[in-house]
């Protein structure tokens, strides 16, 4: 089957002992929404182990630093007030090493065949209950798995209502990888839950809802790679 990778940007919300002066006194804000993502680790933690695989996820509350964003973004309402040494200290403690994770299993993947996919993890959707697969528009490998993974999801008697998402570019660990490996190489996929199903369970309960999106994806990665499979056999 096609290797599988995962990693979760807005996995916590902690914060580092030399930074916390930064945010005394917000301490609501930095465990809220604004600072991580409820349920976007433990939904990641499930697609790795179920495809065995090392998870990539951020260390920090994306209030310090946003592992998802660029440039100015990056920094918050707290973290803007940083000077560039500061800064660059952030980047290299957990930027840096988190894009060499995500980059590393890829790259090793590649070497050892044609084809792999990234999914990045978030537990956060523009509306309740909505599942969200997106993808580059124009990238054909990474299109054709997220209408399967689509497919996968709406059957059984657990489906879930999902639609794929074509959009201008992804996040920034998304984007740096497509412009370092062939979009015919490497589908980069970012999926996009709803916190109403970890923080609520609407409106489907939290572990039946990330049972079916593992299984779902396990299932398209599978459709997927026999079709592959069959095109590229003598006889396809």
């Amino acid at each position: 089957m096609i290797p599988v990778f995962f990693s979760c940007e807005h996995a916590t919300c902690a914060v580092p002992e030399p930074w916390r002066d930064l945010f005394r006194g917000h301490e609501e804000a930095v465990a809220s929404a604004e600072g991580w993502e409820p349920g976007a680790l433990n939904l990641a933690q499930g697609f790795a182990i179920k495809f065995r695989t090392p998870l990539a996820h951020g260390d920090v509350t994306r209030l310090l630093i946003d592992l998802e964003a660029t440039g100015d973004a990056k920094w918050s309402r707290f973290s803007s007030t940083l000077t560039e040494v500061q800064r660059s200290k952030l980047m290299d403690r957990h930027e840096r090493p988190f894009r060499e994770a995500v980059r590393s299993k890829v790259a090793d993947a590649l070497r050892r065949g044609p084809l792999a996919a990234q999914v990045l993890i978030h537990a956060a959707a523009p509306e309740e209950g909505a599942v969200l697969i997106e993808v580059v528009e124009g990238d054909e490998f990474a299109g054709k798995l997220a209408v399967e993974w689509c497919r996968a999801l709406g059957q059984g008697a657990d489906h879930l209502e999902a639609s794929v998402r074509h959009v201008t570019e992804v996040s920034s660990v998304g984007m740096s990888l497509r412009g370092t490996y062939d979009s015919s190489k490497l589908a980069v996929m970012v999926l996009r839950v709803s916190s109403s199903y970890f923080l609520e369970g609407r409106p489907v309960r939290w572990e039946k809802a990330k049972k079916r999106l593992v299984e779902s994806l396990s299932e398209a990665v599978e459709v997927f790679s026999r079709a592959q499979e069959s095109s590229s056999s003598p006889e396809g």
